[in-house]
């Protein structure tokens, strides 16, 4: 699991610490490559500053996005990854399964 955001690292590092997370957080900043690639990234305010979604991606080994849960852009056209197309149990069920082939 990875944790993506377009804050500065500084601030991921003790965000991350504060909370004692057991997975690593990254750093999408300046740019918002990543942010902007999932089609979670938004401008907001006079200094057009970017932001993102909270959203969650399930992506297996292959690189394929296998679900998605998060608020979607007003264009949906715009988010490449499909709507998860089962529950959250089934969710599980596959994350496990991609773990344990690991």
């Amino acid at each position: 699991m990875l944790g993506i955001s377009i804050n500065h690292v500084f601030s991921q590092k003790s965000f991350a610490a504060s909370l004692q997370l057991p997975y690593p957080l990254l750093s999408d900043y300046p740019d918002g490559k990543t942010i902007h690639a999932y089609g979670v990234g938004y401008h907001e305010g006079q200094a057009k500053r970017l932001y993102a979604r909270q959203a969650f991606f399930l992506i297996d080994k292959e690189g394929i996005v296998r679900g998605f849960w998060g608020q979607r852009p007003p264009n949906p056209d715009e988010v490449w990854a499909p709507d998860p197309p089962f529950s959250s149990k089934a969710i599980l069920d596959l994350a496990r399964k991609i773990v344990r082939r690991s």
